[in-house]
């Protein structure tokens, strides 16, 4: 190429499909770039442009990956404090609900947006502007004087949350190759899992030492430094990229997905503590009609030559289509589980908070030590894996069950650990394989709205197993008592774990 050692080398490029890197093109043979982009086959695809240097380092992905941790950990760490808020704002079920429900559903209805802005204005930017804004709202939630403030400053969170997770993994898509990506992206499964379970562990932890008299709030507040210390690394280490090709806003789409997941969650979520009041009836009637009518705008938006929201087309692939399949029951089994147990364990057998969250420590462990092994096993058994942990994950709860059967009111945390730590080595062989299977085949300029659909699938399911899960549990434990009621939950979360492991044999064997 032209230019000499004094020529500054301003970025490098390469179609997307072939991957042929262009060493150094300088700014003298920038027009260049119109005659290459048109000499290019058609079957190139369209070229991916990034800055010189997009390339996520090490302490570039420990920084995606803490922002992909937090909105993980908010979801859950709220679950032990819940007893706490109740006394302290007399916040009373249905508040108590939306404090829970008010976060997830902002979060799941604008992840897909969230991906779909940072492909137009950067991912880099809008990780900075999610991680700010979550810091803010965290204060917000931690200094809430009202359980209605409370309440808004968790939505306003989940938005922040919103902005900045979908930003993680298409970076990570488009600033990783080969078996870098292989690693980020079992990395992400597995920082995933472990934020799920170190929520509630850290929720104890807080709560129970109440510091400077904070009580609850702490477990907002301590997010605060976090987003510090986070963009302060962000904007040392975060490489900026963006979609050379970015699609503007589907607003029709944007709208109706909004519905749908609203008109599904909602009621679910808050109908049982309403008393299921005539609203959350005609909601649920109203949300295949929603879902419906998504499908028929990003269609035919498809069909025009538009981008929707949702691009049909990414559905055709087999990875992510059957990755997402087995997501949802992984999902909602996960969500509904951590909820109830924490229920159970502080309403029911009366433990602290930092009891009830030290009894999920076996689960934690367990679930790092397989998201270790992973990477190694599945380049030898591929996606038999998923199965392997379903089966080990359907053993943990079986334990389970047959430990509250046996021991309730007086089970121990010893009596838990070999259930929970079997259920936590199985979910560890899952998630982080599930990951990977459903990004595995999503081309990197649409990173960022791949990325999105899969992670506003993931806490979409977390949010409906809170809703039924959940539900199911706290309606029978007012009639038969709450050891029974785990027990029934638990067989029903069992049932969603055989189905996830019957899905797990419908996927591709090898795993890219």
């Amino acid at each position: 190429m032209p230019g000499s050692f004094t020529t500054r080398i301003k970025r490098l490029w390469y179609q997307a499909q072939e991957r042929a890197i262009v060493d150094g093109v300088s700014r003298k043979t920038a027009s260049l770039r119109k005659t290459s982009i048109t000499d290019a086959t058609p079957t190139a695809g369209p070229p991916v442009i990034h800055d010189h240097g997009s390339v996520l380092g090490a302490l570039g992905l420990f920084t995606v990956l803490l922002g992909a941790a937090l909105p993980l950990i908010d979801f859950f760490i709220v679950n032990v404090a819940l007893p706490t808020i109740d006394r302290d704002l007399a916040a009373g079920p249905a508040l108590l609900e939306l404090v829970v429900a008010g976060y997830g559903l902002t979060y799941a209805v604008l992840l897909v947006l969230g991906g779909r802005l940072g492909d137009m204005f950067g991912r880099r930017r809008l990780f900075l502007v999610g991680m700010a804004a979550f810091g803010v709202t965290s204060l917000a939630c931690g200094l809430a004087p009202t359980a209605w403030a409370l309440v808004g400053a968790r939505v306003a969170q989940g938005g922040a949350a919103a902005l900045m997770l979908p930003q993680v993994l298409a970076t990570i898509q488009s600033a990783t190759a080969g078996p870098r990506r292989a690693k980020a992206l079992s990395l992400y499964g597995a920082t995933a899992g472990l934020a799920m379970v170190a929520g509630q562990i850290l929720g104890g932890v807080l709560v129970a030492a109440d510091i400077a008299g904070s009580g609850w709030r702490a477990i907002f507040l301590v997010n605060v430094p976090v987003a510090l210390i986070g963009l302060f690394l962000a904007v040392r280490s975060v490489p900026e990229t963006r979609s050379q090709r970015p699609a503007p806003i589907d607003v029709p789409g944007t709208v109706l997905l909004a519905v749908a997941l609203v008109t599904l969650l909602a009621p679910l979520t808050e109908g049982r503590a309403a008393g299921w009041p005539a609203w959350t009836w005609v909601s649920l009637a109203a949300f295949p009609v929603a879902a419906y009518a998504f499908l028929r705008v990003e269609r035919r938006a498809d069909r025009e030559g538009r981008t929707p929201l949702v691009p049909p087309s990414l559905f055709a692939l087999i990875t992510l289509r059957r990755g997402l399949a087995l997501l949802v029951p992984f999902g909602i089994g996960f969500g509904g589980f951590m909820f109830m147990i924490a229920v159970a364990l502080q309403q029911g057998l009366r433990m602290g908070a930092i009891t009830a969250g030290l009894a999920l420590v076996p689960m934690a462990v367990a679930f790092f030590g397989a998201s270790l092994a992973g990477p190694r096993l599945i380049r030898r058994y591929g996606s038999l894996l998923v199965t392997a942990g379903a089966v080990i994950q359907a053993a943990g709860v079986v334990l389970l069950i047959l430990a509250v059967r046996s021991d309730w009111p007086a089970l121990t945390v010893l009596d838990l650990l070999p259930g929970v730590a079997l259920a936590g080595l199985g979910q560890g062989f899952q998630l982080p394989v599930i990951v990977r299977i459903v990004l595995s085949d999503i081309p990197a300029e649409r990173a960022g709205v791949g990325g999105g659909v899969m992670v506003t699938t993931q806490q979409s399911a977390l949010a409906l197993g809170v809703a039924t899960l959940g539900s199911l549990f706290l309606s029978l434990s007012t009639s038969m008592g709450m050891g029974d009621a785990l027990a029934i939950t638990l067989l029903v979360q069992l049932g969603l774990v055989v189905l996830t492991g019957l899905l797990s044999l419908r996927l591709p064997r090898a795993i890219g």
